[in-house]
């Protein structure tokens, strides 16, 4: 009998008191109650419910679906060795295998006795990336230029998941947005009726700068050229857009435009210091564009909708003329970009003009008190500053290749809408919109809509557009329709295109996928498995390197937390946030397309940089200078890096943009790694402080903090995977110390720690090697994670027996990735409701 049990028998001595309030397990004869009884209810009794658990009512065989839960959350802690506690009686190894076969077995017949009343995906939403991608499908253009969802309220997650039923609420305020974009995408692209006119204009002169650098290109180039000088995302915004003050109106009518420029790179052999750039000067200058409103803000500060529409490399010498071609809404321009620019030109010029003094004539020295102003006018009429110089500017479109344009000709067809060809054509968009074929119901409703708009006065076309509108706020278009009447029944073929479409390529299925479909075909293994592997494949497949990993490693906060401009520049300039995730992105794509090793996402010696990222990770860039922009492969030659531990993105996102903290690493291995929960520290409990009497490592404060004695069973647990990263930087450079304090020596770091199971490691090369021996558990949790991607429901206790099947599968693989994925796609969680 545990301690916990013989407390309250001696509190409630008499017998009928202690019979009613009290488990009875006096006479256990199940193994897995003799077991809990014997290592477990000292600590998780009514009394002391460490980390919130509580087994004095677990019984067996397990009545409901929370004894499930907790009798497999039992089974993980004996498998990984996790519990019981070291300080605490410790079965033998006899014992923990006899009490996890025991409740093993209990689990599989109790997962199997409550397979029918749970399990059931939630009717979801489209969330705002599936629904970008579908309008852009729908539509045949592209949306980013028109961002129909900038106003749309941040989707809800779950464990970092967008795809979850559950959290897609929609509320009136969603709504009201669903009918504002359906208006928006629908006027950009099935008007003008008639082909726009081709325009042209030509700015050769008045290149009037952002207020920053009005003055001195003034006084110095009175306006004749357009520069740019600095990457786009600085805090000042002084030089990082170069736009077309003279053409705040912007292009009348949306399409392709040819924008042509007379530029030269400037100064890129330059003398001065190259620190005081922060620019790589062996890479050529690149020039690059993006769309500009001059409705909705400056043009030289950054926009809420500013994709990039082209680049191109600017050459040493004489001025040259470059033409690209760039899709433009209504009312937008072409503003200029320098990708690889210098940090902060603010700076630079103060710096040149200070330090440089002596290059410029006597009579124009500048002095600190001369102000920044002056210290522009000086550098740009006496110096060398690095920047791409715009001598003209023309502009001509739209261009379209054929009228009407793709949109118009593939959605509204020919002929004159007489209401036979409004039901056509409506039908047809209903059948690509709501991705099956439409109700009679359906299409009547779209045509009444339609007949009441031109009663009230619209046009025959118009009231077709209102239509189309209205099926864009359709619960067919915006819920994918999945649920059905019966838990676990089967999904219908279309129901698991739509599914399988949107797992791999967040967009609705392609003519081919449909087809198989409605054959009936696609429900057949062999032809799923083909489908996945046409779907990944295609460059659609983007949707789920970007969807899942943002959602199963989190890295969609990352520049939530920013770092610090000052201690992290190369963040901003280098635009590190774009190349964190695609590392992860470029790693994930190759080990599904060589079906190689999961756990090289645990450990591996080789990774995909760019030469930023590889600057970020002080190695060097084995490659041509003109692929600097690719995620190429390197070897790692040391054991610092190496799997997803060693990923700048992962280490970023689990820092808070300031400092590390081994508590949130820790737990972010913990949950995102392991699958490994941790629950929220008791209300009583201070967040942990910096002592400023004389702590010096944060190592330090956490034993001080572990001396409460609440804390200590969960940060020991926790702690040692965050202290295995500690060499790592909020940006996930590697250090040997910390930061000095003031007036102190520079901490070492001490990266050693012991794992959950016991063994002792130093730094993150051992740790790496502890988690390979977790492979099961790290398998088990990225397999549920896939399925609640792409189910758009949490995996819970009654799925758990298909899912170790699936681990089962893919371990005998070699623990392939394709092999992974296409087992979670053959698997009955996958194809059912």
């Amino acid at each position: 009998m545990g301690r916990g049990q013989q407390f309250w028998r001696s509190v409630f001595a008499a017998g009928t008191i202690a019979a009613a309030l009290l488990p009875e397990r006096v006479h256990a004869e199940h193994p897995g109650e003799v077991f809990l009884d014997r290592y477990c209810l000292d600590c998780h009794d009514s009394l002391s419910e460490k980390g919130d658990q509580n087994f004095e009512s677990l019984f067996f065989p397990v009545e409901d679906l929370g004894g499930l839960i907790e009798t497999q959350a039992i089974i993980d802690q004996l498998n990984l060795g996790t519990m019981p506690p070291r300080d605490a009686d410790q079965p033998t190894e006899a014992e923990r295998l006899a009490a996890v076969a025991s409740l093993t077995d209990e689990a599989v017949a109790a997962r199997e006795r409550f397979r029918d009343t749970g399990g059931q995906t939630t009717l979801r939403r489209l969330n705002e990336r599936e629904y970008l991608n579908t309008v852009e499908a729908l539509f045949f253009r592209r949306v980013d230029t028109l961002d129909p969802t900038a106003t749309f309220p941040t989707d809800q997650t779950d464990h970092h998941l967008d795809t979850i039923g559950d959290t897609l609420v929609t509320s009136s305020f969603l709504l009201d947005n669903f009918f504002g974009a359906a208006d928006q995408i629908v006027e950009a692209a099935l008007n003008p009726a008639k082909r726009p006119e081709v325009r042209s204009w030509r700015f050769d002169k008045d290149f009037h700068q952002g207020q920053e650098l009005s003055y001195s290109h003034r006084e110095v180039y009175n306006y004749r050229y357009l520069c740019v000088y600095e990457v786009p995302n600085t805090v000042n915004h002084e030089g990082g857009y170069a736009g077309l003050e003279a053409f705040p109106e912007g292009v009348h009518a949306a399409g392709e435009y040819e924008v042509k420029v007379l530029a030269q790179a400037m100064h890129r052999d330059t003398h001065y210091d190259p620190e005081i750039f922060q620019m790589d000067f062996d890479e050529p200058f690149r020039l690059g564009v993006v769309s500009g409103d001059a409705r909705v803000g400056k043009l030289h500060h950054p926009q809420p909708i500013e994709p990039k529409l082209a680049e191109t490399i600017i050459a040493d010498g004489e001025p040259e003329y470059y033409t690209m071609r760039v899709w433009l809404e209504a009312g937008q321009q072409p503003r200029f970009i320098f990708p690889n620019g210098m940090a902060n030109c603010r700076q630079a010029f103060a710096k040149l003009a200070r330090v440089y003094k002596k290059e410029w004539p006597k009579s124009d020295r500048f002095h600190r008190d001369g102000g920044i102003v002056q210290a522009r006018r000086v550098v740009l009429e006496h110096g060398k500053m690095p920047h791409i110089r715009i001598h003209e500017v023309e502009i001509r479109g739209p261009l379209y290749d054929e009228w009407p344009p793709a949109p118009q000709r593939e959605i509204l067809g020919g002929g004159d809408f007489t209401s036979e060809h409004r039901r056509t054509v409506l039908e047809r968009f209903a059948n690509r919109a709501y991705r099956r074929s439409p109700l009679a119901g359906e299409v009547d409703r779209l045509v009444a809509v339609a007949n009441a708009r031109i009663e009230s006065g619209q046009t025959p076309r118009g009231a077709t557009l209102d239509a189309i509108k209205a099926s864009l706020c359709s619960p067919s278009f915006l819920y994918l329709a999945e649920p059905g009447e019966k838990t676990g029944e089967k999904l219908s073929a279309v129901d698991l295109a739509t599914r399988l479409s949107y797992f791999v390529w967040a967009a609705p299925p392609d003519q081919q996928l449909r087809k198989l479909a409605e054959s009936g075909d696609l429900s057949k293994p062999a032809t799923l498995k083909r489908e996945l592997r046409r779907l990944l494949d295609d460059p659609r497949s983007e949707g789920f390197y970007e969807g899942f990993l943002d959602s199963w490693l989190n890295l969609r906060a990352l520049g939530g937390m920013p770092p610090s401009r000052t201690d992290a520049a190369p963040y901003y300039h280098n635009d590190l946030e774009s190349a964190m995730k695609e590392e992860a992105q470029a790693f994930t794509r190759h080990l599904i397309e060589s079906d190689g090793s999961i756990l090289d996402f645990l450990d591996a010696d080789y990774s995909f940089v760019n030469h930023n990222l590889a600057k970020l990770y002080r190695i060097d860039f084995p490659y041509a200078v003109e692929r600097r922009e690719e995620f190429l492969p390197v070897s790692w030659e040391n054991s610092k890096r190496g799997g997803l531990l060693g990923m700048a993105g992962v280490l970023t996102v689990s820092a808070n943009g300031i400092e590390t903290s081994p508590v949130t690493r820790g737990v972010y291995v913990l949950e995102n790694l392991l699958g490994l929960p941790t629950p929220p520290p008791p209300d009583e409990v201070p967040e942990i402080e910096p002592d400023t009497r004389g702590t010096s490592t944060i190592r330090d404060e956490l034993e001080k903090h572990r001396a409460v004695k609440t804390c200590a069973e969960c940060h020991r647990r926790i702690d040692p995977p965050g202290f295995a990263l500690e060499h790592f930087d909020p940006i996930g450079r590697w250090r040997d110390t910390y930061p000095a304090p003031r007036g102190k020596p520079r901490p070492s770091i001490d990266a050693s720690g012991t794992a959950p199971d016991g063994s002792e490691f130093n730094g993150i090369s051992e740790f790496r090697q502890y988690l390979l021996t977790q492979s099961e558990p790290f398998a088990r949790h990225l397999t549920e994670r896939l399925l609640a991607y792409g189910t758009g429901r949490n995996i819970g206790a009654v799925d758990r027996g298909e899912v170790d099947s699936i681990v089962s599968k893919v371990s005998q693989s070699d623990w392939g990735m394709q092999t992974l994925l296409e087992q979670v796609v053959l698997s009955e969680i996958f194809r059912s409701r």
